[in-house]
């Protein structure tokens, strides 16, 4: 294999990030409290927190959960957090005492919920009220003994906490009614933990660090183990790319992407901790109209997005008022982006859009564009330092520059592999290391890699994945349905929304109904958007599967479904 891509290297890059410089992401989180004390660490709904407060405040967080509730390293605990600053506490203060934070959606039904924390084996949650009443409905059937409830301005000044508090239970009505017996307040594990001395716990490279759960094409969540090696070297990765446009203790990045995704995680919280940034957490980046207010009062030096975002963001006409004068990098993931979202961005704030790949397996970063480019290339760019890409077939071997193939990965950010599933792990890991992505695409002469498709039937809606197979599995509980496939449909907004194509059992059955079924059982982006009625059997292999992919080809002739 040529390694073609590092001729595009800019200068200073090294081919190779070499041995990490930490040891576990506890001893970098802790380094960078000491170097970076006084400076802002984070801030959220107009608090700011330094990393001095975040050290003490993590520190109680995991003394409390080690003393009071007799937590041990490598046990699981499930973060059900939006972007707050009680999610970094509660993150860090974890990996402090030993355990394996577990990243979980807060949108996540009931059922949703169930099957990861059962899985993962947690046996402590966060949540935010907003979300107990979920929590409520599942703890009794699994491993979870202690239920740790936040309000979303627990950490925020008095007056602003108990406005913050009032508002969302109140006035919004966003607290759906909950009863958990034992349930713990978040500020009050903290005043607990204060009192309590915390004990290290030696952690190294090899050891899990993180479980991140992803699909697969039969929807069943896989909890991806990446270990403190993995991700300390996506950081290193990372920040040998970027290094020389970040300047440490200077940077301010805009955090909207949810920190529960691995994106986010890795790009923005972990990386720019690394170098003493400052993280702007905004809570919900869907009001966008507040997401800007919120930036034009900043002047931020970097912001990371998926395609969706940016292109909500620039149709709001305060976005021509923001200064974009100290933006040094805004970077794009999680799915492709568009070229008039491209070129709208640089016309707008002066920078281009950065676009990158990843995958939660390799924690997530794998290629991107360089940082010095100013114009859409319409591709992902080109393999990380450390980092092997080869296009194959389907038996693996490596095919020739420009042919369209599965991606292969290989490099140190690389999972350890998928918990309790080793079946699943060597479906897509070999003892070589290659990671098959499942992704298609091919490489050009340079090096560049292009994403042409998903080997994959996965629906990418605002890049978030969305996997065929659950979806059908919710349709086809409803009694009035007999067949069912879930395709992604093109949308302006999304990307992509989820289509169901149903064959009726009961005649009656409406597009309305269906849609409210299945809100019920799946988290919103999940939910179909359209739904088109057919009057005689799905297209199916000789197994009887339906055939997707003759289902998406067959909509483009097909009469206009029904939106949800």
């Amino acid at each position: 294999m040529k390694k073609l891509w590092l001729k595009q290297y800019p200068a200073g890059v090294p081919h190779d990030v070499g041995r990490p410089s930490y040891s576990s992401l506890t001893e970098l989180f802790e380094d960078s409290c000491r170097r970076f004390h006084d400076l802002p660490a984070l801030s959220n709904l107009g608090a700011v927190m330094t990393y001095a407060e975040l050290e003490r405040k993590s520190r109680s967080f995991g003394a409390c959960l080690q003393r009071q509730y007799g937590m041990r390293p490598g046990d699981r605990v499930a973060l059900m957090l939006p972007n707050v600053l009680q999610y970094p506490v509660a993150l860090f203060g974890a990996l402090r005492a030993g355990l394996i934070p577990v990243a979980c959606n807060p949108l996540y039904t009931a059922r949703e919920l169930e099957q990861q924390v059962g899985d993962s084996g947690a046996n402590c949650i966060v949540v935010l009220e907003n979300a107990a009443h979920t929590v409520e409905e599942i703890v009794a059937r699994t491993a979870i003994k202690t239920v740790i409830v936040s309000r979303i301005g627990d950490l925020l000044p008095p007056i602003k906490r108990q406005l913050a508090n009032f508002v969302v239970k109140y006035g919004r009505r966003l607290v759906a009614p909950w009863h958990i017996d034992d349930a713990v307040e978040f500020r009050a594990v903290l005043a607990q933990g204060e009192q309590l001395p915390l004990e290290p716990v030696s952690r190294s490279w090899g050891d899990v660090a993180l479980l991140q759960y992803t699909g697969g094409t039969t929807g069943i969540p896989k909890g991806a183990m990446l270990t403190h090696g993995n991700v300390i070297a996506n950081l290193e990765q990372i920040s040998a790319w970027f290094g020389g446009d970040l300047e440490e203790g200077a940077e301010i990045v805009v955090t909207a992407l949810p920190l529960y995704h691995v994106f986010a995680l890795t790009t923005n919280l972990l990386t720019f901790l690394k170098c003493g940034g400052h993280n702007v957490l905004i809570t919900d980046p869907r009001d966008i109209r507040r997401l800007v207010k919120d930036i034009r009062a900043l002047r931020f030096t970097a912001i990371t997005g998926v395609n969706t975002l940016f292109k909500v963001m620039l149709r709001d006409p305060a976005m021509r008022e923001v200064d974009f004068t100290a933006l040094k990098l805004a970077v794009a993931g999680g799915m492709a982006v568009q070229r008039e979202v491209a070129d709208e961005w640089m016309r707008v704030a002066g920078k281009p859009l950065i676009e990158g790949y990843g995958l939660t397996e390799a924690s997530p970063s794998v290629a991107v564009n360089r940082p010095d480019t100013k114009e859409y290339t319409g591709t992902v760019g080109v393999p990380l330092p450390s980092t092997e890409v080869m296009v194959c077939d389907d038996e693996g071997k490596e095919l020739a520059i420009g042919q369209i193939g599965e991606l292969c990965v290989r490099g140190p950010q690389i999972m350890k592999g998928y918990w309790n599933r080793p079946d699943e792990t060597a479906k897509v890991l070999d003892a070589a290391g290659w990671l098959r992505t499942g992704d298609m695409g091919l490489m050009d002469q340079r090096g560049y890699i292009k994403i042409t498709d998903r080997k994959k039937d996965v629906i990418v809606v605002s890049g978030f994945k969305v996997f065929p197979n659950e979806v059908e599995e919710v349709v086809a509980a409803h009694p009035g349905v007999a067949e069912v496939a879930a395709v992604g449909a093109a949308d302006e907004r999304s990307g992509e929304v989820v289509k169901i194509v149903v064959v009726r059992k009961d005649p009656d059955l409406s597009a309305d109904e269906l849609i409210a079924h299945c809100a019920q059982q799946l988290t919103p982006y999940k939910v179909p958007k359209l739904v088109e009625f057919r009057s005689t059997s799905l297209p199916k292999s000789a197994l009887g599967k339906p055939l997707r992919r003759l289902i998406r080809d067959e909509e483009r002739t097909a009469e206009p479904a029904s939106r949800g």
